[in-house]
């Protein structure tokens, strides 16, 4: 009767607090199989002497099995909500014939029922098959168009972590000191019956919250079931979104605010450990920062590339079209190399108007209805007050360049200890061969002093060396002989003057015109950087090998991010240029790991 009443209990909860699974999803993915399709056929990855080894050797696994069942070359789509009153996962496949997918759902069943696994059940409709895994936590269903995996994610809440109830604040209230009694010493006895009962409790507790558990479980697994009808009586429809990017091969987008809070609750084990929860950040926090984010993927013939799309909100738009939209200091083009290195990377943010937009970030930051809003404007004005943002903007002014250029072999002597016959410990010298990375870094700095006062205290500490209109670096043979070099606005640190030539050259004007665009852009040149390697001082010969093939495969990797936001959007782009472009990225890359296979 006791689980009866349990049952009855959360199914009223359940049903009153279930809603119909909104239209407005946290998260989004779609592998747009029509738009890839188009580029490379389904048949041609099929039919990849590496798939068709990998076949060969796992008799299990038939990749054109799945094609015959599946349309690979029409959308897929996982979606669903991290948060709300029903948190979900949904994928939904393309399907191309009902009783061939219960046919392989049955043959895989029986697999699993062999290997004493928990059976699934399956059950015919007229319209459609529903399949309910052996843990009763997934259902599958289909028709003849459509394939769907659903799950409620929901779980019932531990009382050990999650129920706010038992989070007691204890104060313990101590009688004045003359009227304490001294304790009564407890029998072995006492202690022992002490110790069952408690253990008796314990149990007892824990076998109900067991059977309220499972009781929440098999109500949720009827809603999930009642949900699969309503997908299927009417006729399916495949999920869609306004947030997916039409024209890329993998499109996906994500609920920022959804996500973080979810992430943050994923970590709720932790929170009764703390005093503090109540004041970390919430949801609403995190949405008036971003509103989401878009991760696109596209396949090509002369590369792969990735768009990573970060949507602001309004006010968090207008900051970050400030900090990245920076008018750079031209006179650091003058150390650019004039030939292309072997990776780089060049960086340029308003540094002033990032640190003006400190106290409003933490503002937002800080909104929570735990702090009051003068305390907040405290903290803010206190910032305000301490940081001179026109002052300490000018210490970096937000350009900054890196740039390595090979690799050079130097001798250096170092310092070791050896033991004599007489076990002793003696300090022997010893010169040894070293390949250190030849690199600068460039940076502007407009602060009329500070520059130069903090040369002459390394020259007053015998820090630096003063060598015509460079400063040698004490100490640091080990590392190549580095140096500083001031030039006005513009500082140099790195360790081969050989590099820093009038900017002149093509490099230097391409990277010039690439960054009136840009204020991110870096690259890494594949073939320059396996040369490099297989000139270090020890390279590995397998490690060599896989990189000689690299580098007859892809040319190099770069990355790029706009100055500019448009509709409040910040794009930041990866890319991977191939070498060749007679086929898709994709099979180039089955090419590429089949090479390394051998």
């Amino acid at each position: 009767m006791k689980q009866f009443f349990t049952y009855l209990i959360l199914l009223i909860t359940l049903v009153a607090n279930s809603q119909a699974i909104s239209k407005k999803y946290d998260y989004f993915i779609q592998f747009n199989g029509d738009q890839l399709s188009k580029k490379v056929s389904v048949a041609d990855v099929l039919n990849h002497s590496l798939i068709k080894q990998y076949k060969e050797k796992n008799a299990d696994f038939d990749f054109q099995l799945y094609a015959d069942l599946f349309k690979l070359d029409k959308k897929t789509t996982v979606n669903g909500n991290f948060t709300g009153e029903t948190p979900y996962y949904q994928i939904t496949i393309p399907a191309r014939n009902r009783s061939k997918i219960k046919d392989f759902m049955q043959k895989l069943n029986a697999k699993k029922e062999a290997d004493s696994l928990p059976q699934a059940t399956i059950q015919e409709f007229p319209l459609y098959t529903l399949l309910t895994t052996g843990d009763k936590k997934t259902s599958i269903a289909w028709n003849d168009n459509y394939f769907v995996i659903i799950e409620f994610t929901k779980k019932y809440p531990s009382n050990l972590y999650e129920n706010d109830s038992i989070q007691e604040e204890v104060t313990l209230e101590v009688a004045p000191e003359e009227t304490v009694e001294e304790p009564v010493e407890e029998t072995e006895e006492e202690m022992e019956e002490r110790i069952r009962i408690d253990s008796l409790i314990a149990d007892e507790d824990f076998k109900k919250y067991e059977r309220e558990r499972v009781a929440f479980d098999s109500l949720q697994l009827i809603e999930q079931t009642n949900f699969v009808k309503t997908l299927f009586e009417n006729g399916f429809t495949a999920p869609t979104s306004d947030k997916i990017t039409a024209n890329a091969d993998i499109s996906s987008w994500v609920d920022y605010g959804t996500a973080m809070s979810s992430f943050y609750k994923s970590f709720g084990v932790l929170y009764p450990f703390t005093t503090y929860k109540e004041f970390l950040p919430t949801q609403k926090n995190y949405g008036d920062f971003v509103k989401g984010m878009n991760i696109d993927f596209y396949f090509d013939n002369n590369g792969a590339r990735m768009e990573q799309i970060v949507e602001y909100s309004d006010p968090i738009a207008t900051i970050a079209g400030k900090i990245t939209n920076r008018r750079i200091n031209n006179r650091i083009f003058k150390y650019f190399p004039n030939q292309k290195p072997l990776g780089y990377l060049s960086y340029h943010i308003n540094s002033k108007a990032a640190l003006e937009n400190i106290p409003l970030l933490t503002s937002k930051i800080l909104d929570n209805p735990k702090f009051q809003k003068e305390d907040i404007a405290i903290v803010t004005d206190l910032i305000s007050t301490i940081v001179d943002e026109e002052a300490t903007a000018r210490l970096f002014d937000g350009d900054l360049s890196m740039f390595l250029y090979g690799t050079k072999e130097i001798e250096i002597t170092k310092k070791t200890y050896e033991y004599d016959e007489n076990y002793e410990e003696t300090e022997v010298l010893k010169k040894i061969e070293k390949t250190v990375p030849l690199f600068s870094i460039i940076f502007t700095s407009t602060h009329p002093t500070f520059g130069d006062k903090l040369i002459q205290l390394g020259v007053r500490k015998n820090l630096l060396v003063q060598k015509g209109n460079y400063y040698e670096i004490t100490g640091t043979k080990e590392y190549g002989d580095m140096f500083i070099l001031k030039d006005n606005d513009v500082i140099v640190i790195g360790n081969s003057l050989d590099y820093l030539q009038s900017g002149d050259g093509g490099f230097a004007k391409d990277t010039q015109k690439e960054l009136k665009t840009n204020y991110f852009l870096a690259k890494l040149n594949i073939a320059e950087t396996a040369n490099a390697y297989k000139n270090s001082e020890k390279p590995k010969i397998a490690d060599v090998k896989r990189l000689d093939q690299l580098a007859k495969q892809f040319s190099d990797i770069s990355i790029l991010s706009s100055k500019k936001l448009k509709n409040n959007k910040l794009k930041f782009e990866l890319k991977l240029n191939s070498l060749q472009s007679n086929k898709n990225i994709i099979l180039q890359t089955l090419d590429f790991v089949e090479e390394l296979g051998k």
